[in-house]
């Protein structure tokens, strides 16, 4: 049968299994750490974060789906080539679809520019081509003599373009700029958490922190005392 170790040799043995938990505990943190870390990169050190380039998705597809709107308006009236020279060449503000395809345009260029090329994280670009956008399509339903026309796109492309600029604004304010500060506040707790960690764990338990005096062997007193007798 093997003897099971006792004495210095069993302290041995625990000193060393309870050093390789800590360090395996130490590992597994750090682990986690990094990778919490990896995925709450901030945005200087990424290329754009997911919700913003949702964000710029859908300014993409106001441009797309506005000038999809207008291309139909063009073939239904009477042909693409004889209505581009009547809205475009031949341009009347109270005649013409091709300024609330030109908005959408201006609109597009702003977004992608400030939010996408710059990295803005601020609202007052968006707050600025929002406030253009209304002001502009309520002033062409006014003044505009489209309406009189009972078209159907003489509704659908000053509201289609008035909803879709709303809600990008929501959606940048409400959306993408939170969400980035909630993750950066993240990446500042994990980082604080990561530098405070090492100091938190103990360190791995060296055999020296465990002593056990040799043991004394049995009547070695006794031989000693006869060794020396007492006078």
């Amino acid at each position: 049968m093997s003897k099971l170790p006792t004495g210095p040799e069993n302290a041995g043995v625990n000193s060393f299994g309870h050093s390789a938990s800590i360090s395996t505990m130490q590992s597994i943190t750090a682990a986690q750490v990094a990778a919490r870390l990896d995925s709450y990169k901030p945005i200087g050190k990424r290329n754009i974060s997911d919700v913003r380039r949702t964000f710029c998705l859908f300014v993409t597809f106001d441009l797309l789906f506005v000038g999809l709107l207008w291309i139909i308006e063009l073939n239904v009236d009477g042909g693409i080539i004889h209505s581009l020279k009547n809205e475009v060449i031949d341009y009347k503000f109270k005649n013409s679809y091709f300024d609330i395809f030109l908005l959408a345009v201006f609109r597009f260029f702003m977004l992608v520019f400030a939010y996408a090329l710059c990295r803005l994280r601020h609202w007052w670009v968006i707050a600025v081509t929002t406030a253009v956008t209304s002001a502009f399509l309520i002033a062409k339903v006014i003044i505009s003599k489209l309406l009189a026309e009972g078209t159907a796109f003489a509704y659908l492309l000053p509201i289609i373009s008035f909803i879709l600029a709303w809600i990008e604004t929501w959606f940048l304010d409400f959306k993408v700029l939170p969400q980035e500060a909630k993750d950066e506040n993240n990446v500042f707790t994990i980082s604080d958490f990561s530098e405070q960690a090492p100091l938190i764990l103990p360190g791995p338990i060296s055999d020296g922190q465990f002593y056990s005096p040799p043991e004394s062997v049995v009547g070695s007193e006794e031989e000693d005392d006869s060794e020396y007798p007492v006078h």
